[in-house]
């Protein structure tokens, strides 16, 4: 009997090595991600490629399904690298998504808020489309009112990326890359653009971009996500905390005058936990809300705390962490309900677009946003998800 179940020992042994070693293996995307499948590399991780439909012109469009092994997922689409959804557990441990999102890539297409996309070669407003560069005067696309916003008429957001699915340990995501050629929008030189969204085990959604180019020229990239901590609903409630003691006023067009001013005292100051529709009656104007960039404090370059939001009632906060000079906060004033805002209406969400400042071009005393070759454009973002 000793030999049959030292046997036995040895064959349940291996089999427990073989089930703690290999529990989380599925390896039918390849590595350059070309194959419908899911791979991961611990437990919970994974990423898995699927069909999102086709765009207008016929393109096929892929959708990218993140999960970390906190239960966290994430949804990711090739045509603007975009995030289609970002589920999150509330204080009960019940998940949500707190982005804006449209059903199918139909949706996206008609959809003109720029959601969750990639926003460049130049996010937020140029005065009038126009900027001079090295001696030569530049026309671009003028697309909000008498200026140009977003990259202009098809940006970044519009356009197919190639896209490249990845996992390591402790986190997994895709990596969106862009060719945008001298002279697309208006834009001088061949600009190489790179995008890496990660979904990490400490809960963190982390933005990457990278960009070089062959002709001098400006960038200014941002993630343009709508988010909604509730998930549902209005964010007039979700309180706002802004590590910032300067912002951007702007004129009738929503261009930065060139001045910054202090935030102390105004209804632009969440040095403190404010709810953000509180002071909508003091903002004036129509619609009602923010739209304003804020100069983040501390040293441009690092990644320092830019902003923290908490949603009262879900429990769910959202810290962001960036490299970049400012943040542009808006509520959705825009947002009317129709197709072309998703069916969402006004104040469904909130952006915070960490970037370099509005109508830089055109504003010598603002941090330069001027790219040249042999240089290298790099900006991090990351976004800690807690509860409370």
């Amino acid at each position: 009997m000793k030999p049959v179940f030292l046997l036995i020992s040895f064959l349940i042994g291996c089999m427990f090595m073989v089930s703690i070693r290999e529990p989380h293996s599925s390896t039918t995307v390849s590595a350059s991600g070309t194959e419908t499948g899911t791979y991961s590399v611990m437990a919970g991780n994974s990423v898995t490629k699927s069909a999102f439909g086709k765009t207008k012109s016929g393109a096929d469009v892929s959708l990218f399904t993140c999960k970390n092994a906190g239960g966290l997922e994430m949804k990711l689409m090739d045509y603007g690298a975009t995030i289609v959804s970002l589920n999150v557990p509330d204080k009960n441990g019940k998940l949500a998504n707190v982005v804006l999102t449209c059903k199918d890539i139909g949706g996206f297409e008609e959809c003109t808020m720029y959601f969750n996309g990639s926003v460049g070669r130049f996010c937020n407003r140029i005065a009038q489309g126009k900027f001079s560069l090295e001696g030569q005067d530049y026309q671009l696309a003028v697309n909000n009112g008498p200026n140009h916003l977003h990259g202009g008429v098809k940006g970044f957001d519009k356009v197919m990326w190639s896209a490249t699915p990845f996992e390591k340990s402790g986190a997994v995501g895709v990596e969106f890359k862009y060719l945008s050629k001298d002279g697309e929008e208006g834009y001088p030189g061949t600009l190489t653009t790179s995008v890496t969204y990660s979904l990490t085990d400490k809960n963190e959604f982390i933005v990457e971009f990278n960009a070089t180019t062959d002709k001098t020229t400006h960038v200014n990239l941002t993630n343009h996500n709508y988010w909604n901590l509730a998930g549902t609903g209005t964010i007039l409630r979700h309180e706002l905390k802004l590590n910032s003691a300067k912002y951007l006023p702007v004129d009738g067009t929503g261009i930065p005058t060139g001045e910054m001013l202090s935030v102390l005292g105004s209804q632009f100051d969440f040095g403190k936990f404010t709810a953000m529709g509180k002071r909508f009656a003091a903002m004036g104007g129509s619609p009602l809300g923010y739209d304003h960039c804020y100069e983040v404090s501390g040293e441009p370059g690092k990644l320092r705390l830019a902003a923290t939001v908490r949603e009262p009632k879900s429990g769910r906060v959202m810290e962001i962490q960036t490299t970049e000079p400012g943040i542009q906060f808006y509520t959705g004033n825009f947002l009317d309900g129709t197709a072309a805002s998703g069916g969402y209406g006004a104040y469904s969400a909130f952006c915070l677009e960490t970037q370099h400042f509005p109508n830089a071009p055109n504003q010598p005393a603002f941090l330069s946003t001027v790219l040249k070759p042999g240089e290298k454009y790099y900006h991090k973002t990351v976004h800690t998800f807690s509860t409370e």
